[in-house]
């Protein structure tokens, strides 16, 4: 028999095995609560549309914003090699210095600050 239809025996045959063990050991008792569409706790007579606050957005930009940077960052220790690394250092410092000044301004004009 061929390895690889005996693998696929063997792991058909677990799958089958774990899914028909699931099935019969798993205690399922439904409700009203639970066979309702609304679980996450929102009252289903209110209306489904909540507003969200534009600083929840703002914060999930500035986040996106800093893993970019990691992102652009992460080449740099590999830049050492190179035969001439002032270049990378440069572009480096500059995109920490637009991030940084950034980073003031938002700070200045109250944007980070979460009470209203």
């Amino acid at each position: 028999m061929n390895v690889t239809i005996s693998i696929m025996i063997i792991s058909m045959t677990l799958s089958t095995a774990l899914m028909t063990l699931n099935y019969w050991l798993t205690l399922m008792k439904p409700d009203n609560e639970k066979l309702s569409p609304y679980e996450c706790g929102f009252d289903p007579l209110q209306s489904a549309r909540l507003p969200f606050s534009i600083r929840f957005f703002l914060v999930a930009i500035l986040f996106l914003l800093f893993d970019l940077e990691i992102a652009l960052l992460l080449p740099l220790p590999w830049a050492i090699q190179l035969s001439n690394p002032t270049y990378s250092f440069a572009w480096a410092f500059i995109i920490l210095l637009l991030l940084t000044l950034g980073l003031i301004y938002e700070w200045i004009q109250g944007g980070l600050e979460w009470a209203e």
